[in-house]
């Protein structure tokens, strides 16, 4: 295998060629790349070990990320100044190399982003709920790891990930994996997960859910206990876990 980066600001991680959505992938994620065919490549990324196939012009070589953004979301200016011309937008998450820093911008390859809008690779904060109530109102996206559209184990993902907690991209393999099951009738506390058959929920307080679902089609706030009501009255079942890190 050989070793790229993702050169886009968001891509799609593919089921196949021309396949459907399974997760996707930020600017500055290392991958590893296997099969190559006909403009596309498999491959597997380096932060959860999925796999999928990207188009080969979404890649290119392999950089030494120094600085991740840590924004929900920021621009890179054509300019050390907000009021030059904004290049692309990159989603929390990103990763990026700074060659130097001008003012209030650091300079990458995509142009300059402001300094604090980034922190160095390696730094991590300690409050996964925090990270994951950063994105509040982003629309809803079956797939979606990114500021622009996520589903809900993306955003159980981008929270721990940001706290150096590894963690799988479905939320299948995160209700086998994370934590520790509680028994059932415990009474939750913020930071813990909460599954359903095909969905995840963090609980951000006191009978509070925070997540992203298809009835509301966005990352929201929700009662617990409304949660669980309305989601075994729509056909999809009973909580199956509730996990405590």
């Amino acid at each position: 295998m050989t070793r790229a980066c993702v050169t886009k600001p968001v891509v799609d991680l593919l089921r196949n060629p021309d396949g459907p959505r399974d997760r996707q992938l930020l600017y500055g994620d290392a991958v590893s790349v296997g099969d190559q065919s006909g403009g596309w490549c498999q491959v597997i990324s380096d932060k959860d070990g999925y796999s999928g196939w990207l188009r080969t012009d979404q890649l290119g070589p392999e950089i030494t990320s120094t600085h991740w953004v840590w924004a929900p979301a920021t621009h890179a200016y054509a300019q050390a100044d907000m009021k030059s011309p904004d290049q692309v937008c990159l989603s929390f998450g990103s990763r990026v190399e700074v060659m130097s820093q001008k003012n209030e911008f650091v300079e990458t390859s995509l142009g300059f982003i402001p300094a604090v809008h980034v922190k160095p690779v390696g730094t991590l904060v300690n409050d996964p709920v925090a990270v994951a109530e950063l994105f509040l109102g982003t629309p809803y996206l079956w797939g979606g790891n990114s500021r622009f559209g996520l589903d809900c184990s993306g955003l159980v993902q981008v929270g721990l990930l940001a706290c150096g907690v590894p963690c799988p991209g479905d939320s299948g393999d995160q209700e086998r994996v994370l934590g520790s099951a509680l028994p059932q009738g415990s009474d939750a506390q913020r930071g813990d997960l909460l599954f359903w058959k095909g969905h995840v929920a963090w609980v951000s307080g006191d009978n509070m859910l925070l997540h992203a679902n298809a009835h509301h089609m966005s990352v929201v706030f929700e009662p617990m206990d409304q949660a669980i009501s309305r989601i075994a009255a729509q056909g999809d079942g009973p909580v199956t876990a509730l996990k405590r890190f």
